[in-house]
Order: C-alpha cells, then structure tokens, then sequence
C-alpha cells in the first residue's frame, strides 16, 4: 500500500489534498526528490526537445521515483475542472506520455477527473484511483476525501496569510496551522505571476521570491487571493475564464496590475508553452495601458541563474529610481501648495489688519 507522486506539476495544486486522501485509506505517500540538475537533463532526455520545460520535469520526477524503488506512481489525467474550463493537452494527456517516453518497469496509477463530462465528479475521480489498491467502499473514499480537504484547506489558509510554500505544506500535512505574524514591509513591492511548477520549484524558479527578499524587495503572489479577486481580474480585462490554471496567470497579474501597493510585476513562463503565450501577451499589453512596469522570464533547460539574476536586478532598480523620482514629485509638489497656502494666509491676515 504504497504510491508514489512526482514532485512537479499539478502536484503544486492538488498535493496537499491527496496527501490527506491516501493516507487516510492506509496508503503511504512515497514523494520524489526536490528538481536537481540531474532531474532536468535525465527527464530532457526522454522527450522531444520541443516539449515544454515541465513536462521534462515532471519525466524526470517520474525516473527519481522508480530509482527509489517506487512501483505504483500516481499519473491523474486533470482533463477539465469545471464545465469547459480545460487544462492544456499536455496535461490532459499525462499517462499517455508518459507511459510512452519511460519504459521502466512500473505501475501507472490513472485516473481522470473531467469537470466537461456529464456525471463525472471528485468522487468519480477518487474512487478510480482507489481501485487499484482494491478499495472500493464509498465511505471510506468519502471519508477520505474530507480529510484530503481539510489538510488542503489548512494549507491554502496558511498560503493565503503569507506563510511560505513549502513550510504551510509541511505544516498541514502535519495537522497544524500556525498563522504568521505582522507581515515585513518593504520599500518596493512586486507581484511574480507564474505557475505553482515554475514558481515553488527551487530549480526552476531559482528561488526568485527569496532573491527578491534579500534584496529588500516584498513579493505578492496568486495564492494570497481569492477566488473572487481572481475571477474580478479576469472579468476586469473583458475576459471569460477559459483555461484551468488561468486564475493563478492572467486573473492574479490583472488584480495585481490594479493594485496601488504593487509597483511592478514579473511573470515566469515555460518557453514553448502555447497556452501561456497567450496569457502573458495579454497581460503585458493590460500592464503597459495602466502603466505598470512588467517584466516577463521565459525559461527552459538552458536557462543561466546569472542572467537571470541580473535581469531581476536591473528591474527592481528601476522600480526603485522610478519611486523615488514619483516621491521627489510628490513632495515638491506639496512644499509648492504649502507656499501657496502659507502665502494666502499672511495675505488674509494683512487684509484683516
């Protein structure tokens, strides 16, 4: 009663819920190693080289697995999560990937969740995975299902008030929550738009809301806003939702874009993603009519932390030197007003006497 689950992907979404999930059925959740370098390059190796970075990811997490002995693997087919809300054909089509790029010797545990089909819901979906370890009781599943929802819920309300990725899920996994407390604040603010794959992958990312904060700069991301203010943001650019994971792209950038405390933003996308492409276009044109500096990281495989670093850098200036000249403005202008007050004053006074 073991299955493995490949540390890239939709497990940055749904991670939290199926931990709770299988561990209540008495199913231990064996994890793949955090991305590495080797991670990278023996996942690359498998696939096309036009395939996008987190599909080579994500074969790499899969080899990682079976190294470590892992026979059953978790591989869900997230097709649609609400009626003709879809997901991008890579990750629809997960299994069949990678059932035909690895042919080691293991078990693919499908399952489809498909929010488009008719009667086809959560429980659906979890009772296909249940199958294959012979757990067919509907309660039991359900019972399951509530746990998976409550450490998933533990851990967006910890996401939400600013704790970190990886430490709200430890946490919740844990059964705890512990809340953080007066949030820092920083001279500059900026929101970074990406995926949960490429933003809280360390190697991915390379660990880019840290970099930023040891340059005394604050970060906003997706996760600290609802649902509402994501659907409102998409709403805002005469939009309707269409893709699965385009609340935490184009809804978050729109509402950040808006926000008055948000003095730039950086998005991170996977070169080659077409879905993304698209976002991102849209955004940055929504960002240049409000007049919000953006920045857009399109990454891969070749991708060198150096240059990497060194765009941030030079952005964050930017914002910086366009603060501060903003702030001279602004209190040249109130000393100017000032005067002027102070001037109609000693007026008054003289007239009066």
């Amino acid at each position: 009663m073991k299955i493995g689950i490949p540390r890239a992907l939709v497990f940055y979404t749904y991670y939290p819920f199926w931990h709770g999930f299988f561990t209540e059925l008495g199913i231990k959740v064996v994890l793949s190693d955090k991305t590495t370098k080797k991670t990278l390059s023996e996942g690359a190796a498998l696939v096309v080289s036009e395939t996008c970075l987190p599909i080579k990811v994500y074969a790499g997490h899969i080899l990682n697995l079976i190294q470590k002995g892992v026979k059953r693997i978790f591989v869900p087919s997230v097709q649609s999560i609400a009626p003709k809300i879809y997901n991008c054909s890579k990750i629809r089509g997960l299994p069949d990937i990678i059932r035909n790029v690895i042919k080691e010797d293991f078990e693919i545990i499908e399952a489809t969740y498909d929010k488009s089909e008719k009667h086809h819901g959560l429980y659906d979906f979890l009772k296909e995975a249940a199958a294959y370890f012979g757990i067919t009781d509907i309660n039991k599943i359900k019972a399951a299902a509530r746990n998976g929802q409550k450490v998933s819920n533990n851990f967006r309300l910890m996401a939400s008030m600013g704790v970190p990725y990886w430490k709200a899920l430890k946490l919740a996994i844990e059964n705890k929550v512990i809340l953080p407390e007066e949030k820092k604040t920083y001279p500059i603010n900026i929101a970074v738009i990406a995926h949960g794959y490429n933003l809280y992958d360390e190697q991915v990312s390379m660990r880019i809301l840290e970099k930023l904060n040891t340059m005394n700069v604050g970060t906003k991301i997706a996760e600290e806003l609802s649902e509402e203010q994501m659907r409102e943001g998409i709403s805002s650019l005469g939009s309707k939702l269409y893709w699965a994971n385009e609340l935490e792209i184009t809804g978050a950038a729109s509402h950040f874009i808006q926000d008055s405390e948000v003095d730039g933003l950086i998005a991170i996308n996977a070169f080659g993603c077409g879905p993304d492409s698209l976002m991102i276009e849209r955004i940055s044109r929504f960002a240049k009519e409000k007049g919000k500096p953006f920045l857009n990281l399109s990454i891969d495989e070749q991708t060198g932390e150096a240059g990497f670093i060194t765009r941030i850098e030079a952005f964050t200036d930017m914002l910086s030197r366009k603060k501060n000249k903003n702030k001279q403005k602004t209190e040249e202008g109130q000393t100017t007003t000032d005067s002027a007050i102070s001037d109609e004053i000693l007026a008054g006074i003289k007239n009066t006497l």
